[in-house]
């Protein structure tokens, strides 16, 4: 793991800048800018053909761009580091009639990993994911969600330098989530970048050190959960025992919902605030007047509409 410079913020590993890819006159990928630091979790988020696959087979040189560059510590990267990469493609890319530890080991040898080696990594993986007793299995013999699993094992085998992984956890059921979440883990623990895609906002909003939303082909938001939290919308949960119809008679206020006892709005001054409180007290036992913190899901609709 490399060591952090003199302002204390950890190297990055891989960034791209100004990354631009067209299909004829549609703009897949517009101007896209993300950065991946060392042993940081980042969560690529955006609805079906906001540009997340096109700017990651960018990243991994399947795609040219058509303006814009990959960086890897700083320098244009290689096809040599490119190959140190851990790749999960969108489409599976895995040999469905041969045996599901036989292919493993071979691309993990095709990595330079020793024979020996390859087979108890792969093994121990399987394991991981309750496939062990499964090895000598073809692939198409197995479901659709463990197909998955060994796919995602063939990533992050022999030590990848990171890891870029486009939807790794489709079709996976909760335990086989948390296996996954917890080997992910052990790889970042060790200093290896991680960006990988998800529609699940709930997981990556568990998993995540840092966001990028695409919307449109546009980097719409990035930052850390705070920072995306910082530049939203900020809403205040008021419950009451009485009715709490009254605060849309208020001024400085916005109404979001109101449900019996309990109102959800937006305060536009802190003199808003005061009075809000002051009016509650006046009519009832004030049970709870706190900010709420946005989901992923509400900070995701709010940028991307």
């Amino acid at each position: 793991m490399r060591e952090r410079g003199r302002t204390g913020r950890l190297v990055v590993m891989f960034e791209t800048r100004h990354l631009t890819r067209r299909f004829g006159e549609l703009v897949a990928v517009d101007d896209v800018s993300l950065e991946v630091p060392d042993g940081a979790t980042v969560g690529f988020v955006g609805g079906n053909g906001a540009g997340k696959t096109t700017t990651m087979r960018m990243i991994m040189g399947l795609l040219g761009p058509d303006a814009g560059e990959v960086l890897w510590d700083g320098a244009p990267i290689t096809a040599a580091e490119r190959r140190r990469i851990g790749y999960m493609p969108e489409e599976r890319g895995l040999y469905p009639k041969q045996r599901v530890l036989d292919q493993l080991v071979y691309l993990a040898r095709l990595h330079g990993a020793g024979a020996a080696a390859a087979r108890a990594e792969a093994v121990a993986l399987l394991e991981a994911f309750g496939l062990g007793e499964r090895t000598d299995e073809k692939l198409e013999k197995l479901s659709l969600g463990n197909q998955q699993r060994v796919q995602v094992t063939a990533a992050v085998m022999t030590e990848p330098a990171a890891l870029i992984l486009d939807e790794p956890f489709s079709g996976l059921d909760p335990e086989a989530v948390d296996s996954l979440a917890e080997v992910l883990r052990t790889r970042t623990a060790a200093g290896v970048p991680l960006l990988f895609s998800s529609h699940q906002l709930s997981l990556v909003e568990r998993l995540c050190d840092r966001l990028v939303i695409l919307s449109h082909g546009r980097v719409v938001a990035a930052g850390t959960r705070e920072e995306l939290e910082a530049g939203g919308e900020s809403r205040h949960r008021l419950v009451m025992d009485v009715d709490t119809g009254w605060v849309r008679d208020l001024p400085g206020i916005t109404v979001l919902d109101v449900a019996g006892p309990t109102a959800l709005l937006t305060l536009e001054t802190a003199d808003a605030r005061r009075a809000l409180l002051t009016e509650a007290l006046a009519r009832g036992d004030v049970r709870e007047l706190a900010e709420v913190r946005p989901t992923l899901a509400e900070i995701y609709r709010e940028v991307t509409r």
